[in-house]
């Protein structure tokens, strides 16, 4: 052997270069000088020195190159062979020539491997005769010198070159796999597969094999790499799969099958014994008997990895030809809880369909109690027989209780055999000994609650709830469409409208029960008659708790529709006061006070044994916190009645609120709530949760809208547009400022200090867009310094060209006395009324009898044709039908207060066709808002089948917060 002669072995799967100088290993010095202009464009791999069994020379640790297969790929790839290169320099070109042929021709496909230490993703060639009989002349023309280091078989050789080939190809084209770059965790598998097969130098997988969910992606798409190398091959696609036999009684006896099935047809399969027998139709899987031996290969690798990790089929390996094996009725249960070792092992378990997973349920047979010392008229009570079932049928407990005991995860029940969770079983063992002790004789209230939450325990079974009579209406949600309509008693003057007449009919139902309920129908649909008409049929006292702007609309509504019934308004100067105040209002019918008087006055008040309390504007306490709210938990009444449009204005701890004072324990604590309903709601948007809160509270929450055309057909339309707005130059530079302030601000401070910074910040915005004057609060001039009082402007000319009359809404103060000011200023004549005067200004300063003129005025056509009326002060209580535009200067954050302002003048009543128009600046927070705002509308739309203040905003992060308030576009 000619001395400094390079030649090339495998070892360990990589190529290593060597030189022999006579007898011995020349340094690797030798090498880099004799060879430098080979390794050229090369990188060069790490020295080492490897045992080489070089024939007539015997062993020797020899120095050498050893290389990466990308880089052996590099060095001999597009060179011609030298007549100076050594035998398997020659051999390795040729193999490297052979790679880039079958890469080249497309006959490559991925794969996923295990090889003990990990994942690998690597690219195969997918074989045909001319390949097949291309590597077996490879593999005879090797040179024994490739073999020196370790065994070496030239397909394997081949496979590892065409790997690096396809490997540097994709590199050169900068190729990536076209999927989503999503976080899911199945797509991440993917594509991280893909990108290790385009990297030269990371066949190896990161991923933490073993786990459950990753193991599990990748399992499946190594499934579908070699399912495409098979169909490429010609080989059929097919799958190891168990079926387990089940008995026909509950003592025949259990059976597990191996199968081979076709990955494609499911129902084109055969029996492990099938194969051992070579039936030609049996294994006739894939079309072709041929294959006979690659499904026997398949059913003996599937059988050892079921022995080695399901202890049930240990007994596989008994055989030389395993088929399956019998099991005992624990046994079974060990197997089906292994399922998932089982789909590990790549091998699909079959249960026939009788085998089912059931649960045990609690099941209760609720009825009406008869009457009772206790349960006579209010209050009834519900007498509930409880059982259990499984699958439907009704079970033994004592049975179910062995079953358990023994550990037994199966049971024969109804005919069939099913599977149970022990945990479940005992925790309903558990639920169904506890009611029968606790819940034989339930309220209304209990008995909606066992039905929508269990019985209110964290390890609870779940509870099926069915009944008759009262109960069964309860049970059922008492959807608006089933009740019936109660005529209004013979002392109510008027005719309730149909819709009203089943609100009656709901209001007294849930009064026969001893429970309280929201009449939530929108703003003008009623109900302060409909409730009129209720506390009529019922014996007094009633108490009535409303904010103060709608104490005289309650006082004119009872003279109105029930004038027999004696009404005292128990507010300022009118009020009745000392030691017999308690007696004085029991003797009325109904007495009228405001939620300010309840909180001042609550000793009182709760003094006296109502028979209904109604809590008109009921949001007023829909903070529990709130002193108003914790007088209205101390009135003692036998029914509690909610009335508002909106239950939900914010967030659903609203809803809460209100139904506690409704229904105490209904929903149970605030706490459980919101880990139950608001968290899964608000934040994940869980329509299942949702469902369950909607189900919980629809027979406590009865919602009508004015949009459904059926309940009222005469009502006219709604049209609301946005009437848009450029800032002026004064205006952008204001705002820029602000902006520019907020995010340095946002972004140094934290907690309360970074929420109290931000709202302010937002609420100047929103003053700045209104307005430079009402920003800066210096009294300067108005005229031609505000876009959207330009726009204001031309809406205010078009009314009056049309001589209609409008609301027009501020949330602030100051922001109304400018209007006030800026529309006077106009001196149009179109803008007096009949007796001259200022344009009116309705705002929380505004005393009781002046408020009360003003509305009268405005109805009656004398005063002008603009009311300017502020958010708080007039968002509620008033009838203003006489307006036929409705103006949002300044937009609340909250839609629903919105909603309740434009109400006013959209209720029963309205003749014409109302006009809405919500003033918005472009490109500033105004305008992005919008969008915010109607995303948190449809968690109210979700709850109560149909909300927002500033606060939520506070939390919002710097990007985000800039991405809110920046100015777009030309602004």
């Amino acid at each position: 052997m000619a001395a400094h002669e390079a030649h090339l072995s495998w070892h360990a799967g990589a190529p290593c270069l060597w030189v022999w100088d006579g007898r011995r290993g020349a340094p690797a010095t030798v090498l880099f000088a004799a060879y430098g202009r080979l390794f050229a464009r090369t990188p060069i791999g790490r020295v080492d020195r490897v045992d080489l069994d070089v024939p007539g020379l015997g062993t020797s640790a020899v120095p050498c190159l050893r290389l990466s297969v990308p880089h052996l790929v590099e060095l001999l790839a597009d060179r011609p062979p030298s007549s100076s290169w050594s035998g398997s320099l020659r051999w390795c070109h040729h193999a490297v020539e052979l790679a880039l042929e079958i890469v080249g021709s497309g006959r490559i496909t991925a794969s996923v491997e295990d090889d003990d230490v990990g994942l690998v993703a690597r690219w195969i060639p997918v074989p045909d005769d001319a390949m097949t009989a291309a590597v077996a002349r490879l593999g005879a023309a090797m040179p024994p010198v490739c073999a020196a280091a370790a065994p070496v078989e030239a397909g394997d050789v081949l496979g590892r070159l065409v790997d690096a080939v396809a490997r540097q190809g994709l590199r050169w084209e900068r190729w990536s796999a076209p999927l989503p770059n999503n976080r899911r965790r199945p797509v991440a598998t993917v594509r991280g597969t893909f990108q290790s097969l385009a990297d030269p130098g990371a066949p190896r997988l990161h991923v933490a094999y073993g786990t459950d969910g990753t193991a599990a992606d990748v399992r499946a798409v190594a499934r579908v790499l070699d399912d495409e190398r098979r169909r490429l091959a010609g080989e059929p696609v097919v799958r190891a799969r168990l079926r387990l036999h089940v008995p026909s009684g509950p003592d025949g006896d259990w059976r597990v099958g191996l199968e081979v099935a076709d990955a494609t047809d499911a129902g084109r399969w055969c029996t492990a014994a099938d194969v051992w027998a070579a039936d030609p139709l049996g294994v006739d899987v894939a079309g072709e008997a041929r294959h006979v031996a690659v499904l026997a290969d398949l059913v003996r690798r599937a059988a050892v990895r079921l022995a080695a990790s399901v202890p049930p089929l240990r007994d596989l390996l008994g055989s030389g030809e395993p088929d399956g094996v019998a099991l005992d009725v624990l046994g079974v249960g060990e197997l089906l809880e292994a399922a998932p070792r089982i789909a590990a092992a790549d091998v699909e378990l079959l249960g026939p369909e009788q085998l089912v997973r059931a649960a045990a349920r609690v099941q209760g047979a609720a009825a009406p109690a008869p009457p009772s010392a206790r349960s006579a008229g209010l209050n009834a009570k519900a007498l509930v027989a409880w059982s259990l079932t499984i699958d439907g049928a009704a079970v033994d407990p004592a049975d179910l209780a062995r079953a358990e005991a023994a550990g037994a995860s199966l049971l024969h029940v109804g005919g069939r055999w099913v599977r149970l969770e022990p945990t479940q079983v005992r925790r309903a063992l558990q639920t169904l000994q506890r009611n029968q002790a606790e819940l034989a004789e339930v309220d209304a209230t209990t008995l909606l609650r066992l039905a929508g939450q269990g019985d209110g325990t964290v390890d609870a079974a779940p509870v099926a709830l069915e009944g008759r009579g009262w109960v069964g209406d309860l049970l059922a949600g008492l959807p608006d469409e089933q009740l019936t309509e109660t005529v209004e008693g013979a002392g109510f003057v008027g005719e309730l409208r149909h819709y009203q007449r089943r609100g009656l009919s709901w209001l007294a139902f849930l009064a026969r029960v001893g429970l309280g309920g929201c009449l939530a129908d929108d703003m003008g649909l009623g109900k302060t008659a409909t409730t009129l008409a209720h506390l009529l049929d019922r014996p007094g006292p009633h108490l009535v708790v409303c904010p103060l702007s709608v104490v005289r609309n309650w006082q004119r509504e009872a003279g109105r529709f029930t004038p027999s019934l004696r009404v005292a308004v128990h507010h300022g100067g009118e009020r009745v006061r000392g030691e017999g105040a308690p007696a004085e209002l029991a003797a009325a019918d109904v007495v009228i006070t405001t939620y300010g008087l309840l909180a001042r006055e609550a000793d009182v008040l709760a003094a006296v044994p109502w028979t209904t309390v109604v809590l008109d504007e009921a949001q007023a306490v829909k903070n529990p916190g709130t002193k108003a709210a914790r007088a209205a938990r101390r009135l003692r009444s036998d029914q509690v009645v909610a009335l508002t449009g909106t239950p939900v204005e914010n967030r659903l701890s609203e809803l809460w609120a209100i139904l506690d004072v409704t229904d105490p324990g209904l929903l149970g604590s605030l706490g459980s709530f919101q880990k139950r309903y608001a968290v899964p709601i608000e934040r994940d948007r869980d329509d299942e949760a949702a469902a369950r809160l909607r189900r919980i509270t629809a027979p406590f929450v009865l919602r009508r809208t004015k949009s459904d055309r059926t309940l009222v057909p005469d009502l006219p339309d709604k049209v609301e547009q946005i009437a848009w707005a450029g800032l002026t130059r004064e205006q952008g530079t204001m705002y820029q400022a602000v902006v520019d302030q907020l995010l340095a601000d946002a972004a140094q401070e934290t907690g309360m200090r970074r929420r109290g910074l931000v709202l302010a910040s937002l609420t100047r915005l929103k003053q700045i867009c209104n307005h430079p004057a009402q920003a800066l609060g210096d009294g300067s001039r108005l005229a031609g310094r505000s876009g959207k009082l330009t726009r204001f402007d031309e809406l205010v000319d078009e009314l009056l060209d049309a001589e209609e009359r409008a609301l027009v809404f501020t949330q602030y103060r100051e922001m109304g006395l400018l209007l006030q000011q800026h529309l006077e200023a106009r001196q149009d004549p179109r803008l007096a009324g009949h007796g001259g005067g200022r344009i009116p200004f309705l705002h929380g300063g505004v005393v009781r009898r002046g408020r009360d003129a003003m509305v009268d005025r405005f109805q009656d056509g004398s005063a002008p044709p603009l009311l300017l009326v502020s958010l708080k002060a007039g968002g509620t209580g008033l009838n203003l039908t006489a307006a036929s535009r409705v103006i949002h200067y300044d937009r609340w954050w909250n839609p629903a207060v919105e909603d309740q302002a434009t109400d006013r003048a959209w209720r029963i009543g309205q003749q014409r066709t109302v006009f809405v128009h919500k003033l918005v600046c472009t490109g500033t927070l105004e305008e992005r808002i919008g969008q915010l705002i109607d995303d948190k509308r449809t968690i109210a739309a979700a709850v109560i089948g149909d909300g927002t203040s500033e606060g939520w905003l506070t939390e919002l992060s710097t990007d985000d917060l800039r991405a809110l308030v920046a100015l777009e576009g030309e602004t």
